[in-house]
């Protein structure tokens, strides 16, 4: 279930943008000024409200530490502010003075783009607030950005429809075109990487002026390729979608539409759990806070609404849905699946990693089922024991078809083979204990332990949605 723990009621004018930090809030509005609370009580600190910019604020967002706050807004600049006095410690022009509508900054905190009505697009160095290189989008405004949780590349999109993905070098890696028809609102990376053989794996979400919801699969290559495709189109609002954002762990996407909608799903099942109903009109900003299960949404209402999910796994009806199957699938007889029935199984299990390898090699539901150990490694070309074991495991539980009175495979660390107490998501995409993974990267050259290939990157996420699944089992045993 939901709750609504408050209701901000500060800004004068429609409220563009919500952004966490780990302990901070941010909201910016129409009405030129940004806004900061504290997320212990959600009070507003001491230099709040900032006022800098001479014109409406479309969007914030927080450095990786916190300690920065960037916006941007109609009057062409991009400011950076201190969290800890609340003082402009810089201003950045954005080429050609045109209203800058969009800004991201890397998760690294090494890069900010900023995006503007023209359809240019600025990279900046944001250590030291320089201008690094231009590119443009033609004949259309620029309104969505995000990067990828590696922080290497990055995808835009615009009211033409489009979404585009960029490297540092301004060079366009991919285009999606007609994304969204009528055009794209805005657009979010999911925090975890998926890894495993020739391929590595993004998770996108988009919407737009079409009312849809969309979840992408952005692929890249040994060979430095990409490849883009569409996973899950989700139509649980009635109205155009402008805002939309992951949770930390990557489990739950949030949405919100002109229909004056807050909607919550699965985002691996694109199951819809929940639909809030408290904004008064179009709800334009919606954000994940990394460090509890907080729900910020912002609206032109003028108001933001703060929910907390008392069960971060629950659906509507109450029951668990972490692990539901596709409804057409689930219809089936796991020897009647399809080649793209295997891939969107494999996804679900977490070993998305593989979906290529499965595809290349035509691997149905009967192909699926006749797996053995040695097949996995002449045919699929499987080097990694642990996730052979995996892999082998989920068939076993595909065939028994029944529910295991132990301990749920996915509770256990793939380390230690214990029940986890602090579970966090690594840039493998796979969940581990914090102290098993942290002792693992420390002494294993920082490689994946399932996929024995190396990690993009050393950082760790909480999975809030799994340690409260673990807490609801062990309550329940």
């Amino acid at each position: 279930m939901t709750t609504l723990i408050c209701t901000l009621q500060d800004h004068r004018d429609d409220v563009n943008w919500c952004a966490f930090s780990g302990n901070l809030l941010a909201t910016c509005s129409g009405d030129k000024t940004l806004r900061v609370y504290s997320t212990s009580d959600f009070s507003e600190l001491a230099f709040s409200p900032l006022s800098g910019h001479g014109y409406s604020v479309h969007c914030c967002c927080f450095s990786a530490c916190g300690q920065f706050l960037a916006s941007c807004s109609t009057d062409a600049t991009v400011v950076i502010w201190s969290m800890v006095s609340g003082e402009i410690e810089a201003v950045l022009e954005h080429p050609g003075r045109s209203p800058v509508r969009i800004c991201a900054l890397s998760p690294d905190s090494v890069h900010l783009v900023s995006g503007a009505s023209d359809g240019t697009l600025a990279l900046w160095d944001f250590p030291s607030k320089q201008l690094c290189r231009t590119g443009t989008v033609n004949e259309a405004t620029l309104v969505a950005c995000s990067f990828s949780p590696c922080s290497q590349v990055f995808v835009t999109g615009s009211t033409y429809g489009d979404l585009r993905l960029w490297d540092l070098e301004m060079r366009q890696l991919h285009a999606e075109k007609n994304a969204h028809d009528l055009g794209v609102t805005c657009c979010t990376f999911a925090p975890s990487i998926l890894s495993g053989g020739q391929v590595v794996q993004f998770r996108l979400a988009s919407c737009g002026q079409d009312s849809q919801l969309k979840i992408w699969a952005i692929n890249k290559f040994n060979f430095g390729g990409y490849k883009m495709h569409l996973l899950h189109t989700l139509t649980g609002q009635s109205a155009p979608v402008l805002s939309c954002a992951y949770s930390s762990d990557g489990q739950l996407l949030v949405s919100g539409s002109v229909d004056k909608t807050v909607t919550v799903y699965d985002a691996n099942n694109a199951l819809l759990l929940y639909t809030l109903n408290q904004h008064e009109r179009y709800v334009t900003a919606c954000c994940f806070s990394p460090t509890a299960p907080i729900i910020a949404t912002g609206s032109m209402d003028k108001t933001v609404n703060i929910w907390r999910l008392e069960d971060g796994c629950r659906g509507r009806d109450g029951k668990s849905v972490p692990g539901t199957t596709s409804a057409g699938r689930s219809k089936l007889l796991v020897g009647d699946w399809s080649e793209e029935d295997v891939s969107v199984w494999l996804v679900e299990e977490g070993l998305g990693g593989l979906v290529e390898k499965f595809r290349a090699n035509n691997i149905d539901g009967t192909e699926l089922l006749s797996l053995t150990k040695e097949t996995l490694v002449s045919e699929l070309h499987i080097d990694s024991v642990g996730l052979r074991n995996k892999v082998l495991r989920k068939v076993e539980e595909l065939k028994s078809d029944s529910v295991c009175s132990g301990i749920p495979d996915e509770f256990l660390c793939p380390i230690t083979r214990e029940l986890m107490r602090e579970p966090v998501i690594a840039a493998d995409g796979f969940s581990y204990e914090r102290e098993a993974i942290e002792s693992w990267i420390n002494t294993k050259n920082r490689s994946s332990p399932m996929t024995n290939l190396p990690l993009l990157t050393t950082l760790l996420t909480p999975n809030h949605t799994l340690k409260m699944a673990i807490g609801r089992w062990k309550t329940s045993h």
